[in-house]
């Protein structure tokens, strides 16, 4: 029952007064259809029949295509006044006072070929109501205001006045100006203000909007009893210094910015340093920013005089953007389409403006020209992806500060070895020079020698023919890697000999096993040992190689570079035989380490490995082969005619033989470096090119491959003019200070909007996307301008403007429906009392962890990986994505940190309306579906909440059943229920006891890990049910 009520009442859900928290919805969902059914009655703010603002709509919507700003068909423009009362090439289309005599009315009611609008428009014909409409508009005289009905005159780019708070009889009532605003149109229409919420309401809800989080029993408590007269206002700045609040408006900011943590399209690959962004917005919320400086150094924080990094991680804003990284396509296409989203989002975010409509041909709506968007454009044409350092914080800081201990210490103990091993082999120095001089030039000489093992870790099958060489056969793998074991009675080797050799079994006749014979011989490993074990140090260097062949871009020396991407290969010569020698430095002495072992590496991929070789080993050639001349020339010197410059020289050419102190003085560098970097990690941010500098074009039909005429930065002339900083160049600094300069009326307007929609379910302009002329004008257009010049006078504070919202009589109503303005205003355009509305994805499950004690109070940090089905990771793209479960307290911390992977999000996300990120997002739409439900009951997040929260009650101590139900309810509904709410829990709660004692097997599933000590499990799964059912209360998820 509790689940099919949860159903019912789901997130935009209506209350009229509460009721048992279990009791059914039935009569909420009435109401829900009676407010659908009235969605056709007037609006309490709808001008009267004949004024103009109702048929303005119409032609824009109808009319403007063909007769508008753009193009005037028959001579006939609608966009402005005198244009249109003038008529076209026929004559006047408007005789005022006789719409039956009006050409526009035949037209538009015709049914010949000259109807209007033509009979070929997808749109149709004008409905009955549009006609009506306008015949009413000219039988009242065909009023056209001077100055209305052009594209410019618009509410929403008028300059902003400050405008007076209104007289109103209610005095008592008015908390704060804004209640002058609302209880002036209520008092109009002769409807009164709704009571204020009783106290336990009043908190939740402010819990809710500025912490996304409930309040705890004993805050509900305090609270309530709290009767001082600043209680209130004492409540708000608690919540609104809590480090809580900025995690709150962080989520809404992160909706506009369309954060993600990766890359979006095919690949979308994980963006490791997204965090950073994000923890940048939590922090700057936090520490109230000024928004105007909030805007500025995410636009241009990278322009600003001498800006700090992390005025530079701000501009991370426009890192934002979906970022293509398949092979083959263009990137120019995708560096544009980038900016394409760079400027939708100004406009959606600043101006309220459906910019993005202006990209392939002039706005059909909004003043807003095809150059004009070209205009913005230009401002981020110069604007390069590149990096910034950022200092470390939290838990990575915590990790370099361990790490560069630890390599502390591991230094202290290599250093010395590595010193000590340097002046070893500084001190053979002497002798091997000795030796050199002794050793005299023999023939070079090949020498078969003793295959002990062959193997393939591919798997293929190694055949030894009767001339000694090896045919591979069998499977041919895709790498291959041969390790050869071999023994040599030879006292020394001066190196290697690899033939690759032809045969009939080959594609191509081989010497490889591609179908055109050619192989990659990657990499070249020989070890030599006393035994038949081989150890790293046993490693033979080889410096030099020749070959008789060697493919372009595939040489000798590749085999031995140390790379195993390269190699040698013979590409152009295949189908015969060839052979390759490696050479050591010197000789190896076989004498002491007879056995070999060669591995040959062969990782290029598509098979290209070795069809059929021989290996020799190779004794002789001159003793100085592979020495570089410049320590030929210090050798040919005697060593008491020597300067310490030419000793050094060779200690130093001698010293880099030595594979072990090579791997020394690696590691000792790496553990330098470790120890010295700086605790900074690189954040993708944008920067302005300086260099190159692009030239910025109309793009023909936003095809950026068709550029037209050359543009310069610039702005809409529907708004205030732009005032660059320096007559040479303009950029996204100007344009960061035009969005904020008070001559600008978007900004203001949409930002407070934004923050009312925040508080109040809706904006005063219910489009929050759209203030242009085909979005809803405001319910309240002197308070949206009254509030838009507050936040300017309160220095642009988010939360000095919120504290005067939430303290205001209006915000603090109760938000019960009255049943008599049902029909008068079902959507609470008068904001005659607060809207009820489901809380968003994010705040579900942090709701969930709060009650059950789990959440984690961190702030901040890399983004985390809670439970996921497996599955869904597997979506992404080759499946190549790994959702690592993250563990301990990351494993609970707030929704906002979770990972975020674009083509798979994780699904309760999704389940709850959360955007997609791919585009910005100014408002969540709340859908109210069964699989929410179903969720909340059966997801694995809410199931161990539900195990941790019957944990927490079972441990209450001396309670009874119904003391813990109820103080389970409070923590949940944050208020003290009644004997009636308690009962039916009550009553599941001994069913599932009953069943639970009969499925005792079941009972330690249910409880997993949180069955308190010494209570029994069937006992405490009881108790589990129980609080499964207690997440699903609407209330539970419902913002009042």
């Amino acid at each position: 029952m509790i689940c099919l009520q949860r159903l019912e009442n789901g997130g935009n859900g209506v209350q009229r007064e509460r009721r048992p928290a279990c009791q059914t919805g039935c009569i909420r969902l009435l109401v829900g259809i009676l407010l659908l059914s009235a969605a056709g009655a007037a609006r309490a703010q709808d001008p009267p029949e004949g004024d103009f603002s109702r048929v303005q709509p119409i032609f824009v919507e109808r009319c403007y295509e063909c007769h508008g700003p753009d193009q005037q068909e028959s001579g006939l423009r609608f966009d402005r006044r005198d244009k249109a009362l003038a008529g076209g090439d026929s004559g006047a289309w408007f005789v005022p006072g006789k719409a039956a005599e009006s050409e526009i009315v035949r037209r538009i009611t015709s049914d010949d070929y000259d109807r209007m609008p033509p009979p070929d428009d997808p749109k149709g014909p004008l409905s009955a109501e549009q006609i009506a409409t306008i015949e009413a508009w000219i039988d009242a005289g065909a009023k056209w205001p001077e100055g209305k009905g052009t594209l410019s005159s618009h509410w929403a780019f008028q300059p902003i006045e400050r405008p007076e708070p209104p007289a109103v009889k209610n005095e008592s009532w008015v908390r704060n100006p804004i209640d002058r605003f609302v209880l002036s149109k209520l008092e109009k229409q002769g409807i009164a203000p709704s009571p204020e919420a009783d106290r336990a309401t009043l908190i939740k809800r402010l819990s809710y909007d500025l912490l996304g989080l409930p309040p705890s029993v004993e805050e509900v408590d305090a609270f309530v009893d709290d009767n001082s007269p600043d209680a209130y206002e004492r409540l708000v700045d608690r919540l609104l210094d809590s480090p809580r609040f900025g995690e709150r408006f962080a989520r809404h900011w992160l909706d506009k910015a369309r954060y993600a943590d990766s890359d979006g399209y095919e690949k979308d690959r994980p963006r490791p340093d997204a965090w950073r962004y994000r923890d940048w917005v939590i922090s700057a919320v936090n520490a109230d920013m000024p928004l105007d400086q909030f805007t500025i150094e995410q636009l241009a924080g990278d322009l600003l005089p001498d800006a700090t990094p992390m005025q530079q991680l701000a501009t991370a804003f426009h890192r934002q953007t979906l970022t293509n990284t398949e092979g083959g396509t263009d990137q120019e296409e995708f560096r544009v389409a980038a900016i394409f989203d760079r400027v939708a989002t100004t406009g959606t975010v600043w101006l309220g403006l459906t910019v993005g409509c202006a990209q392939c041909h002039s706005h059909k709506y909004d003043p807003i020209a095809h150059r004009e968007y070209y205009q913005l454009f230009a401002f981020y044409n110069n604007g390069d992806e590149t990096t910034t350092d950022v200092p470390l914080v939290g838990d990575p800081l915590i990790k370099w500060q361990r790490d560069k201990r630890a390599a502390e210490r591991k230094l202290a103990d290599l250093a010395p070895k590595l010193e000590k091993r340097r002046a070893e082999l500084a001190a053979e120095v002497p002798a091997w020079e000795a030796e050199l001089k002794a050793a005299e030039s023999e023939p070079l000489a090949e020498h078969p020698i003793e295959l002990v093992d062959a193997k393939s870790s591919g798997g293929a099958e190694i055949k030894r023919l009767s001339d000694g060489s090896y045919l591979i056969a069998g499977k041919n793998p895709d790498k291959d890697k041969l390790t050869i074991t071999a023994r040599t009675d030879l006292p020394k080797v001066s190196g290697f000999r690899i033939e690759t050799l032809a045969h009939d079994s080959l594609g191509g006749k081989g010497p490889g096993r591609t179908g055109h014979g050619n192989f990659v011989l990657g990499e070249l490993r020989v070890f030599a040992a006393a035994e038949q074990k081989f150890k790293p140090e046993d490693r033979v260097v080889l410096k030099t190689a020749e070959a008789d062949y060697g493919q372009d871009g595939f040489p000798p020396e590749k085999a031995i570079d140390g790379d195993e991407k390269t190699g040698w290969a013979v590409g152009g010569q295949t189908g015969r035989d060839h052979h390759a020698q490696f050479f050591a430095t010197g000789h190896i002495d076989t004498k002491k380490a007879p056995w070999l072992q060669l591995v040959l590496s062969q990782n290029y991929g598509g098979g290209h490995t070795l069809g059929r070789f021989r290996i020799m080993a190779l004794t002789g050639g001159d003793p100085l082969r592979g020495i570089p001349q410049n320590v030929r020339d210090v050798l040919a010197v005697a060593a008491d005619k020597r300067d310490a410059r030419q000793q050094q020289t060779l200690v130093d050419y001698y010293l880099g033989r030595d594979e072990q102190l090579a791997k020394l003085a690696d590691e000792v560098k790496q553990l330098k470096d470790r120890a010295s970097a700086e605790p900074v990690m690189q954040v993708r941010v944008i920067s302005q090119r300086e260099k190159d500098r692009r030239t910025s074009h109309i793009l023909d039909r936003g095809d950026f491959l068709s550029p037209a005429e050359e543009v310069q930065p610039g702005t809409p002339a529907v708004l205030s003019p732009l005032e660059p900083r320096s007559t040479e160049r303009t950029d996204r600094l100007d344009l960061a200070h035009w969005l904020v300069d008070p001559a600008n009326p978007l900004p203001r307007r949409v930002l407070v909007n934004q923050i009312w929609s925040h508080l109040f379910g809706r904006g005063i302009v219910r489009t929050m996307n759209d203030f242009g002329v085909r979005g809803e004008p405001p319910t309240h257009p002197q308070l949206l301008d009254w509030l838009a010049c507050e936040l300017a006078a309160r220095s642009w504070s988010r939360k000095q403007l919120i504290r005067l919202i939430v303290g205001s009589a209006t915000y603090r109503q109760s938000s019960a429906v009255r049943e008599e303005l049902a029909e008068v205003d079902p959507l609470n355009n008068l904001f005659y009392r607060q809207n009820r509305f489901r809380i968003e994805g994010e705040i579900v499950r942090d709701l969930a962890l709060e009650v059950s004690g789990l959440l984690s109070d961190k702030i901040g940090g890399p983004s985390v990986f809670p439970p996921m089905p497996a599955d869904v990771a597997a979506l992404s793209y080759a499946g190549n994505f790994k959702w690592k479960e993250s563990e301990g307290e990351d494993r609970y911390r707030r929704g906002m940190y979770t990972f975020f992977k674009r083509t798979a999000p994780h699904p309760n996300l999704l389940t709850f309306d959360c955007p997609d990120a791919n585009t910005t997002c100014v408002e969540r739409r709340a859908s109210n579906t069964p699989l929410q439900a179903l969720t909340m009951l059966n997801n694995e997040t809410f199931v161990e909440a539900s195990q941790a929260m019957a944990h927490r009650a079972l441990e209450l101590p001396a309670a009874d059943d119904h003391q813990r139900l109820a103080r389970a309810m409070q923590w949940c509904i944050a208020r003290t229920p009644g004997a009636k709410e308690v009962a039916p829990f009550a009553e599941l709660l001994s069913e599932s006891r009953q069943y639970y004692a009969q499925h005792a097997d079941e009972a330690k599933t249910a409880v997993g890990a949180y069955r308190p000590d010494g209570v029994p499990a069937e006992e405490a799964a009881a108790w589990v049910a129980t609080m499964r059912m207690m997440m699903n209360l609407d209330e539970f998820l419902t913002r009042e």
